[in-house]
């Protein structure tokens, strides 16, 4: 089903505003799910905050010379040339442009906890205004991270149904559902006792060790574990649908039971929907390397590509480790080492050892930023070396790449859990808390060229396949979306 010819004897139009977390990994599924909802006569109205979009736009790139012109006429425009109703607007986030919010992660959070609602619920009326000015048959409804904690009462103040967009596992979203019950027995904060306590108790979830729980669940008090059951608060109460960025298959237990609380879809990875306009201009915040020419010197499967997404910070002593491991193994490697990679903490900012360079000459190659995707879909990477951040995850999978996994913070100790312990298609980068150099040459060894290595590339296979059958015209999550479409226009008739 298209959905070309959908709305042509309705007297109304749906528009969908959305607002994304302003960052990658939240990024990207939610310009595809702009694209896919404006693909069905969906009306869209997509939002950045500003200092995303001036991130953006004053990014050189091969083909444009820096700039800030209207953001209008550049993210989205093919998307408009092929006929699709995508508008793009930015929002402030109460902070100057300029104002480093990694290095204040905190003060950040903290401000899009308590004053972000208010400039969000200003903005959402001013544009319902404005828009229905211009076009009275719009029927406006709010599609937002499910991770903000004011989506609920936003939709409630304009009277607009909350379409909540996860773009984690669905493990992680049912943990955070049920954190109450977890709070109940105890097992939420942090407690060096808890290490060895198994989580056997919730719906849906296979037992869990304490230690694979989610970071923020163990901060009593910190603005994420403050933010975070709001958030889900507001889900339970005012969530008229929920999206899942992940595929039926893999996740079908925890999908089942979280479909008898709310109409729930899995509709992922949506980054790879088919027939979607690609847009030119990158969705990267930082400008790309091209790596294409060295990878393609290697002999298939004989690179490792180590990436720590574009948040996490890493101990400098760690990073050595690290470093070193991968000269001891010998394998070919690509190696991500962006700007702030190391913990703050840290004085020294040169976040690799002094004659690094010299150390790995042909062996390695660093970049500080790559298209990942063009990196993982090379015949030459064998394995990619991960913090376990959801889209990595989900693009190795996609391309059938076996995971070596490194969890530092967030949601990636969970995601870990799913990638070793239950679909088998990664194992540990270290077995217990201290990084070694020693043990890291040993497992990349092992990782990529050892017996494990042919049973991991099997599974990651089988994995690959299912993802990408998911996203066929009768696969599930497809067909999930088009339920979710026709289920949406059912309720917006009836609202």
């Amino acid at each position: 089903m298209t959905g070309q010819h959908q709305h042509q004897h309705q007297p109304w139009k749906p528009h969908a505003i959305m607002i994304s977390v302003p960052y990658q990994g939240h990024i990207n599924p939610f310009v595809n799910l702009a694209l896919k909802l404006a693909s069905r006569d969906i009306v869209v109205t997509f939002v950045h905050l500003e200092y995303v979009h001036h991130k953006l736009s004053s990014k050189p790139s091969q083909n444009t010379p820096p700039t800030a012109t209207a953001p209008q006429s550049q993210l989205f425009s093919q998307a408009r040339q092929s006929g699709l109703d995508i508008r793009y607007t930015t929002i402030s986030d109460g902070f100057p442009v300029e104002f480093d919010r990694d290095l204040h992660i905190d003060e950040y959070w903290h401000s899009l906890l308590h004053d972000f609602p208010g400039l969000v619920d200003q903005f959402v009326g001013n544009l319902i205004r404005s828009s229905s000015s211009v076009d009275p048959c719009l029927k406006h409804f709010l599609v937002a991270d499910t991770v903000y904690s004011w989506p609920a009462n936003v939709a409630r103040n304009h009277n607009l149904m909350y379409v909540s967009f996860w773009t984690e596992p669905a493990l992680v979203f049912s943990l955070c559902y049920h954190w109450d019950i977890v709070k109940e027995k105890g097992h939420h904060s942090c407690n060096d006792n808890q290490t060895d306590v198994e989580i056997n108790y919730l719906p849906g979830i296979r037992p869990i060790s304490w230690k694979d729980l989610m970071s923020y669940f163990k901060e009593e008090g910190s603005t994420i574990a403050v933010g975070l059951p709001r958030a889900f608060r507001g889900v339970k109460t005012a969530g008229d649908f929920i999206l899942h960025n992940t595929v039926h298959e893999l996740e079908s237990e925890t999908l089942s039971i979280l479909s008898k609380y709310h109409p729930t879809y899995a509709i992922g990875p949506i980054n790879f929907s088919k027939g979607l306009p690609k847009d030119t201009t990158s969705q990267s915040l930082w400008s790309e390397s091209d790596c294409t020419q060295w990878l393609d010197s290697k002999s298939p499967g004989s690179v490792l590509y180590i990436s720590f997404g574009s948040l996490v910070q890493i101990p400098k002593q760690v990073m050595e480790e690290i470093a070193y491991g991968l000269v001891l193994s010998g394998v070919n490697f690509i190696w991500v080492v962006r700007t702030g990679l190391v913990s703050h903490g840290d004085q020294d900012n040169n976040v690799l050892p002094d004659g690094y360079e010299d150390a790995i000459k042909d062996q390695g190659l660093l970049i500080p930023w790559c298209n990942q995707l063009n990196v993982l879909s090379n015949p030459a990477v064998g394995g990619f070396l991960t913090h376990c951040g959801r889209n990595s995850i989900v693009e190795s999978m996609w391309h059938g790449v076996p995971l070596l996994c490194y969890p530092v913070t967030w949601d990636q100790p969970t995601n870990r859990k799913l990638v070793v312990d239950d679909w088998k298609i990664g194992i540990n980068l270290c077995d217990g808390t201290v990084v070694d150099r020693k043990e890291v040459a040993d497992t990349i060894k092992g990782f990529m060229y050892g017996e494990n290595s042919d049973k991991l590339r099997r599974e990651v296979s089988w994995v690959k396949e299912t993802m990408r059958k998911a996203m066929e015209n009768d696969g599930s999550s497809e067909m999930n979306f088009d339920q979710f479409v026709k289920d949406l226009m059912g309720k917006i008739v009836g609202k």
